[in-house]
């Protein structure tokens, strides 16, 4: 036991990544108060006041490009300067990890939009998912519903597990609360949202920039195992097909391997967009939603495993 202790303080990385996966489960931050909450409030009062109306298209990109870079490097030189005066790096690393995760978030939604889904109660479907969604799902049907929930379930772990926990191995606490900071950003100025357009497509372009590496990797993981051939031959067919590289990857994988059908139209604020169709030709039911559930969380643990792994390799290399 003595042995074991010695070995793992020789890791302090690898220990506080183990210490805020299980203070994010055992003590997870309010969502009334979360530190993130603030930095969206701000983000948008941000937004209204340097996303004019009557700038020209290139401006108001050059603005979204420049209010983006205030915020984002704002946090990192405050994060140096308290690193200045921290005392442990690693525990000063594991309460970033722990802010930046949503892995708990994730699985209470998914749990809870299940829980409704089967009972057909559309009310509460579409409550849930305008929460998660920039999208307007008054008019979704069931089937839209349960095609919209198969998606942000995907998106949800791979952007708030996955690639949070792959930022967190590359660059320490500094990367898992950057990297999800640059989610909020994202989803804050999102161009599916008419006056966030141009705005916030420097947001949406940093961000599948990050996303490219970590969420086709966790496709990957989703398409080892039963029915891994057809999820391989989708990606070669339409793993490029989505707007974004690393999502489109994520929910190709997911959709063959459960021959499920997602993707297809959309419509934001009032405007219909048509997104290509992946996946197989079978409508997400309850059932379907629960196996994404189930074989998400498998690979996240698996993915915690490996880089687990991984990270004790090279820091016993190092």
């Amino acid at each position: 036991m003595n042995d074991l202790l010695v070995l793992l303080s020789q890791h302090p990385t690898l220990l506080a990544m183990w210490g805020a996966l299980a203070l994010h489960w055992l003590l997870p931050i309010p969502a009334s108060i979360h530190p993130l909450l603030i930095w969206q409030q701000i983000a948008i009062q941000l937004a209204a006041r340097v996303n004019k109306a009557t700038d020209t298209p290139r401006q108001r990109i050059l603005s979204g490009a420049l209010a983006w870079s205030m915020m984002w490097m704002t946090i990192l030189i405050l994060l140096i300067a308290f690193y200045q005066l921290v005392w442990i790096d690693s525990l000063f690393h594991l309460v970033l990890l722990w802010i930046a995760l949503g892995w708990r978030d994730s699985r209470r939604f998914s749990h809870n939009f299940i829980q409704a889904y089967s009972r057909e109660d559309k009310a509460s479907c579409k409550a849930q998912l305008s929460v998660a969604l920039n999208r307007n799902t008054d008019t979704l049907s069931l089937l839209g519903l349960g095609k919209a929930c198969a998606e942000t379930q995907l998106l949800s772990y791979g952007r708030q597990v996955a690639a949070v926990l792959f930022w967190y191995a590359v660059a320490g606490g500094f990367g898992a609360i950057l990297y999800r900071l640059a989610v909020s950003l994202a989803r804050c100025w999102s161009p599916s949202r008419k006056q966030y357009q141009y705005f916030g497509l420097p947001a949406v372009r940093i961000l599948a920039t990050l996303d490219i590496v970590p969420l086709r990797l966790l496709a990957v993981a989703i398409s080892v195992g039963k029915n891994s051939r057809d999820a391989f031959r989708g990606l070669r067919e339409q793993g490029e097909n989505w707007q974004l590289p690393g999502p489109g990857w994520l929910l190709t994988a997911t959709g063959h391997k459960l021959q499920l059908a997602l993707g297809g139209p959309a419509i934001y604020d009032t405007s219909k967009l048509e997104r290509p169709r992946l996946g197989g030709r079978i409508a997400p039911a309850a059932l379907h939603l629960s196996q994404i559930d189930r074989l998400i969380q498998q690979r996240l643990w698996a993915w915690v495993a490996l880089q687990s792994v991984c990270m004790f390799l090279m820091g016993s290399l190092l």
